[in-house]
């Protein structure tokens, strides 16, 4: 049923999330690591509907994080802590599966995250019908940036598709990294003074 099937995407993504917490909550400097909540199958057999879903209710603000599709890139999710670390993630599930599968919908509250989707590349990979269409791997690909966490894990960048033609120089590739980390810094420091105004407020 479409209720099982929603219980086992949320519930594999939440495998995937306490994975990538173990990994990068040890690194110095990543802090608070995104969870995806637990969803629980209830089964009622009195009931005419007999499966539904209990999950924990989150009070906030509810704010999607990740790409949906290429027309929908939520500028919201770049600038937030949380939405760096979706963003990193998707980026970190889609290495350790090998492209073959994407976190898709993340969204929350806060750091805590519900009603995720999956994607995968091939219909039925780890019995997954994929809840999502394949195209948004190949749109995840496309769009995303990797930001300051995916270097911390150390995830490869996935435009190499440019650079495969100068796999001889291998060595001017490797000062890329630095270069844009730099370009990175600046507009935080920019940034800070009014984040340090409004809180005074």
């Amino acid at each position: 049923s479409v209720v099982i099937q929603e219980c086992h995407v949320q519930n594999t993504a939440r495998e995937y999330a306490k994975l990538y917490a173990a990994e990068a909550e040890p690194l110095e400097g990543f802090g608070e690591v995104p969870e995806i909540i637990p969803i629980f199958l209830i089964h009622r057999p009195a009931n005419n509907i007999p499966y539904a879903t209990v999950e924990e209710e989150l009070v906030g603000e509810f704010v999607k994080y990740s790409v949906k599709d290429g027309k929908e890139v939520n500028f919201l999710r770049r600038d937030s802590e949380a939405g760096q670390k979706c963003c990193t993630f998707q980026h970190w599930v889609y290495e350790k599966t090998n492209g073959n599968l994407l976190v898709t919908d993340l969204q929350g509250v806060g750091m805590k995250l519900t009603d995720v989707g999956i994607a995968t590349l091939a219909k039925g990979y780890k019995g997954f019908k994929g809840n999502c269409s394949f195209s948004f791997i190949e749109q995840f690909r496309a769009l995303h940036q990797c930001n300051e966490y995916c270097e911390m894990l150390g995830l490869k960048s996935l435009r190499t598709t440019h650079q495969k033609q100068r796999k001889t120089t291998s060595t001017k590739s490797k000062n890329l990294p630095n270069s844009s980390t730099v370009k990175k810094m600046v507009p935080k420091k920019a940034r800070e003074p009014r984040d340090f105004i409004s809180s005074e407020h």
